[in-house]
């Protein structure tokens, strides 16, 4: 039947999306952005696009400059579809002159990478497939070495989830404007620490507690070994560029995903991460990383500190790789990820990462949780053990791009002789 299919599809202005598009402004450049949902992208498309892996993301580019722009679309998805490869994927059986006007219709609505000065540019990339919440950049780059970052956010309309389940981050991002974050609003009855040397910064990293906790706050669990410092609009992209995504919150929905993943063998892009609490809540935002199966990913759960360094917000929080799915009866739902006991390479690893994004100024180690060798590892709250130097990365995240070269090193804590993680101790 699909060999006689009639390729039938709605023209842009028949779609109502714009009423949900979010607009960012950076000096004389103006970026709307907006997400389609599933229903819409067919109908504009004529063709079931959600199906087949792509998600259609709609940008309009307002260059009111003196200068013209270039559009990096591999930064709005470092895999992007190009027009004809979305089109071939939703071709239809032997669709013969349907199949020519479908690639016609794809190349038409792609967004055309050069801005000209003084000129509007609009039209979709074709992205990978998002579910729950869509985050992506927009950069724009220009003569010499100057160009424009933009950061979206934003929910995927008309996605249905299993009952009650949610992003961990959910309230944060329905609640907040990460881009103006105040921090004074998530800490109503306390005192926000205001730090202005790095000496005192140091000095206030070194005496939070070592670990986070359990939900009754004082179980130690994983070692608090991450501390970054920056707006969220720099820090979030720098990971959405490097393929982090948020987790679900854990529920039975997620369990059921999680077993289906486990048992085929499959990826879980939102795998859920088990809450730990830190200032006497859970934490405010949970990424991870997904790998080939269920079993494989690096993972962080993240809190915003009562405190701000020169006026920023400080960020921290603990990583850790996971190998290895298990039951327990300590959890409901009652699955849970085993971690490599070597939580320092997990350390390394979103180092080199976030270096890799472009995002980070400095960079530096300060004291933590404490020196714990293989021979006698700590264990977390589900008795997973983990050996460490004991110390906690710092990264301050600039506005701008920054190469490799660029990136400066704080002078505190040294790092160790990396070869206590391949050998133990003598």
């Amino acid at each position: 039947m699909a060999s006689c299919a009639h390729y039938d599809h709605k023209e842009l202005y028949e779609i109502d999306f714009m009423a949900r598009a979010q607009t960012h402004v950076l000096g004389n450049v103006e970026v709307t952005a907006t997400v389609l949902s599933d229903d819409e992208s067919a109908a504009l498309f004529g063709a079931f696009v959600a199906e087949t892996g792509v998600q259609p993301v709609w940008i309009r580019i307002r260059n009111n400059d003196s200068v013209p722009y270039w559009l990096y679309s591999v930064s709005t998805d470092p895999e992007y579809f190009s027009p004809h490869e979305a089109a071939w994927k939703n071709h239809f059986t032997f669709g013969g002159y349907s199949n020519i006007e479908m690639n016609s219709t794809f190349r038409r609505l792609v967004i055309h990478p050069y801005i000209p000065a003084g000129e509007t540019v609009s039209g979709f990339i074709y992205t990978r497939l998002d579910e729950w919440i869509k985050t992506f950049n927009v950069d724009l780059k220009t003569v010499g070495s100057k160009g424009k970052s933009f950061f979206f956010i934003t929910k995927v309309p008309g996605f249905t989830a299993d009952d009650n389940a949610e992003l961990d981050f959910d309230s944060l991002l329905q609640n907040k404007n990460l881009a103006n974050l105040k921090i004074e609003s998530l800490f109503p009855e306390q005192k926000i620490v205001d730090l202005e040397t790095l000496k005192d910064l140091r000095k206030w990293l070194e005496n939070l507690p070592g670990t986070v906790f359990g939900k009754d706050g004082t179980s130690p669990s994983d070692p608090l070994n991450l501390i970054m410092v920056g707006r969220l609009k720099n820090i979030l992209p720098a990971y959405i560029m490097r393929g982090w995504r948020p987790a679900e919150n854990a529920n039975f929905g997620a369990l059921w995903k999680m077993l289906k993943s486990f048992f085929f063998g499959s990826n879980y892009l939102y795998s859920p991460v088990s809450s730990l609490y830190l200032f006497g809540h859970k934490q405010d935002m949970a990424l991870q990383k997904a790998r080939a199966t269920i079993n494989e990913r690096n993972h962080l759960r993240l809190w915003i500190a009562p405190a701000k360094f020169q006026g920023m917000p400080i960020v921290v929080g603990q990583i850790s790789r996971d190998v290895g799915v298990r039951f327990t009866g300590k959890l409901s739902p009652p699955t849970t990820h085993v971690i490599d006991p070597e939580v320092d390479e997990a350390r390394w690893y979103l180092e080199q990462d976030l270096v890799l994004s472009q995002r980070v100024k400095y960079l530096g180690l300060c004291r933590g949780v404490g020196y714990a060798p293989e021979s006698q590892p700590r264990h977390n709250l589900m008795g997973d053990p983990y050996y460490t130097d004991g110390l906690r990365l710092v990264i301050f995240f600039s506005d701008s791009p920054l190469s490799f070269m660029e990136i400066n090193r704080l002078d505190w804590e040294k790092h160790e002789d990396m070869r206590y993680m391949i050998q133990e101790d003598e």
